[in-house]
């Protein structure tokens, strides 16, 4: 292992959590497509199965970063159970809804309070925030939960279609319900790792700044990341049927995906000194050019290629963007930031899917492309104009987080609890 993640481990519980965590981050990844392939297997309707789907997306990106905020304000172990449980519960009662045959509209039902699932990439940023506040360490810990995130949507999605189409069709959903109640569980059970709770600091009677713009642009940034994201997602399909080559889809997924757990390893290793709102227009920068040659790719091996030089700068954005996120928000609601940046991952992602698909009917693959070099055009756009932004909130007490509360000595309110 190399020194700097050795150090990383080093504290105490460390591995524990990190282990929980991965496991609790296996449901983000697994359910989407496992109501998806559930659905379009028992109902025989695309359409209904992506609806269902697309509402469960839809409610965790709203839902997650409340669940996020309370877990700021009344602590992880008393906010991740039961918010875990409901999640678990609607998952369940879904599955219930499929084999009973009851009506679509309570499939809809269940798939809006299941989207209570907590954000676990976020809670275990969260973690190692609290362990390496203020150490090169720290964008350490954000490289290896960057490449944790990628191996959960490598093996996530393809365990949940094996499970349901080699099983039974509700057990991908079913697996990523039981992936939920035993991360969570270990999660919560590390307790001398879970960062505390912080009373909000009084900074001359003014409420602390939070959603503001440079958060704004950091979640944009991630928003395109995303849409390179679901339009490489979509254009692969197409491309790799175009050619007649279906099953190498997965090489150009896998080539992309393999390209990120590189570079963020990599990253991670060698943590490059430098102001982080500097290195993330550079990242982005990057990002956008390395979208054009998808343009002009002929063949699979090309695509491949393109894709895992494009995927070399996916970790490090999402590395410099979570460092600049610890950095402006107040430190009583880092996890609800964190969350928030993810959500706009996810969102973009979705975004990036639909807007791909839309633009290979119409104008095949090159429309697709298209697409991820519009979206990497954006985000290097956004964040060149607003890295002085950046870099003032990230060196601002003010605006950032570093100093934006101070532990409770007492134990954490109920959730519900007032104040």
């Amino acid at each position: 292992m190399p020194h700097p993640y050795a150090r990383l481990f080093a504290p105490p519980g460390a591995r524990g959590f990190a282990v929980a965590g991965i496991i609790g981050r296996m449901p983000v990844a697994m359910a989407n497509v496992g109501i998806i392939t559930m659905l379009a297997a028992t109902h025989g309707s695309y359409a209904l199965a992506g609806a269902v789907a697309a509402t469960f997306t839809l409610s965790m990106a709203l839902i997650a970063p409340q669940v996020s905020r309370l877990a700021d304000r009344h602590g992880q172990r008393r906010v991740l159970p039961p918010a875990a449980a409901i999640s678990v519960v609607s998952l369940l009662a879904m599955l219930a809804c499929v084999t009973f045959g009851a009506p679509s509209w309570a499939l809809f039902a269940s798939a809006v309070p299941a989207g209570t699932m907590p954000s676990m990439s976020a809670m275990s940023r969260a973690r190692w925030t609290e362990l390496h506040r203020g150490s090169p360490e720290l964008r350490t810990a954000y490289a290896f939960e960057s490449v944790a995130d990628e191996l959960t949507f490598i093996t996530g999605p393809a365990l949940s279609v094996v499970l349901s189409t080699a099983a039974f069709a509700q057990a991908g959903p079913l697996a990523a319900a039981a992936f939920l109640a035993v991360g969570v569980g270990l999660f919560t059970a590390q307790r001398g790792t879970e960062p505390p709770v912080r009373v909000p600091a009084d900074r001359d009677g003014r409420r602390t700044r939070f959603l503001g713009l440079p958060l704004a642009v950091l979640i944009l940034v991630l928003g395109a990341g995303g849409v390179i994201v679901g339009a490489v997602d979509v254009v692969a399909v197409a491309f790799a049927e175009e050619l007649g080559a279906p099953g190498a889809t997965g090489l150009v997924l896998s080539a992309y995906a393999l390209g990120s757990a590189v570079s963020g390893l990599g990253f991670g290793a060698l943590n490059p000194g430098g102001r982080p709102h500097v290195l993330l227009v550079a990242a982005v920068a990057g990002t956008a050019a390395t979208t054009v040659p998808f343009l002009a790719v002929g063949g699979i091996a090309a695509l491949a290629a393109a894709v895992f030089v494009s995927g070399l700068f996916f970790a490090p954005t999402m590395i410099l963007v979570m460092t600049l996120v610890e950095r402006i928000v107040p430190a009583e609601r880092l996890t609800e930031g964190m969350t928030w940046a993810l959500t706009g991952l996810t969102v973009g992602t979705a975004g990036g899917t639909f807007a791909a698909g839309t633009a290979v009917e119409g104008s095949g693959t090159t429309g697709g492309f298209l697409v991820a070099v519009a979206a990497g055009g954006a985000a290097l756009a956004a964040v060149a104009a607003a890295a002085p932004l950046l870099g003032r909130a990230a060196a601002d007490p003010e605006e950032g987080g570093e100093t934006g509360g101070e532990p409770r000595t007492e134990e954490p309110r109920a959730c519900g609890a007032p104040g």
